[in-house]
């Protein structure tokens, strides 16, 4: 694991300009980001060492290195999933390469489920707290190198990026809501029930992604800032038949106000 990282890192250092402290991760339908990103290098996931291909509509698969502003920034346009097939430590593998790159935050976007009953499609929900519905991706050998072998997840999302986000929330008047992110494997929909007992159980929010990357970055010492965009309703009443086509079109529409609040929580 340890000489596929390395490689990783040592052909993607070579292609970007200058390795940035700060990380992004979009997730669906919210790549607009890069609209805003003075781009100085482009690396296509299928060119780099070892790295999984995303197969999902709405992941681009690239890796982009620019500057928002002063403020160098390494960009996952597109993520790996659990449900495409992959193992959890390919999930996981660009967070550890990012980490031996020098990345000390990592800010996490997601499209998601809300089960909140004060929830309405097109809310963004700072992520406090999470529960893992899925397999653990630190589970199998341990390398020291990756942090504690029991990390503590208490304090998984970093209290001062959380508080920060607050403050520019209410500062250019985006409604910025908070809570508890459920990750589920996928690649089914919820049903009532599941939104049910997953609301019971106390999550806000759900969605097929995030938790396997956060526990790695946590693990291995990164801040995490990590959002859901609410796409669709879990709540008795509001639940629709849907499809992931409804999903990248909700998030593409919330996709300007969550773009303006990454950009002042990286640059401000």
């Amino acid at each position: 694991m340890l000489t596929a990282i390395k490689e990783a890192v040592s052909y993607i250092e070579a292609k970007i300009q200058q390795v940035p402290e700060t990380a992004v991760i979009l997730g669906t339908g919210l790549g607009k980001i890069v609209d805003h990103l003075q781009v100085e290098s482009m690396v296509d996931y299928a060119s780099i060492p070892h790295f999984p291909l995303s197969t999902v509509d709405g992941h681009a698969g690239k890796l982009i290195s620019g500057r928002l502003g002063d403020t160098p920034v390494l960009v996952m346009q597109g993520r790996f999933h659990y449900y495409e097939g992959y193992a959890m430590e390919e999930v996981i593998f660009p967070v550890r390469v990012m980490k031996f790159m020098g990345i000390k935050t990592l800010i996490v976007s997601n499209a998601a489920g809300g089960m909140n009953p004060e929830f309405e499609i097109g809310d963004i929900m700072a992520i406090n707290d999470h529960i893992s519905l899925m397999p653990n991706p630190l589970i199998g050998e341990h390398l020291p190198e990756f942090g504690a072998r029991f990390p503590d997840m208490s304090q998984t999302y970093d209290p001062g990026l959380l508080q920060k986000a607050k403050e520019i929330a209410l500062a250019m008047d985006i409604p910025l809501k908070e809570g508890c992110y459920v990750g589920v494997t996928g690649p089914t929909l919820e049903t009532p029930g599941e939104y049910q007992y997953m609301r019971v159980i106390g999550g806000d929010a759900v969605g097929m992604s995030t938790i396997p990357e956060v526990t790695a970055a946590h693990q291995m010492g990164i801040r995490i800032f990590a959002v859901s965009v609410i796409t669709d309703l879990g709540v008795p009443g509001k639940i629709r038949k849907l499809t992931h086509q409804d999903v990248i079109e909700a998030a593409e529409k919330i996709a300007p106000r969550l773009t303006s609040l990454i950009i002042q929580l990286i640059t401000g």
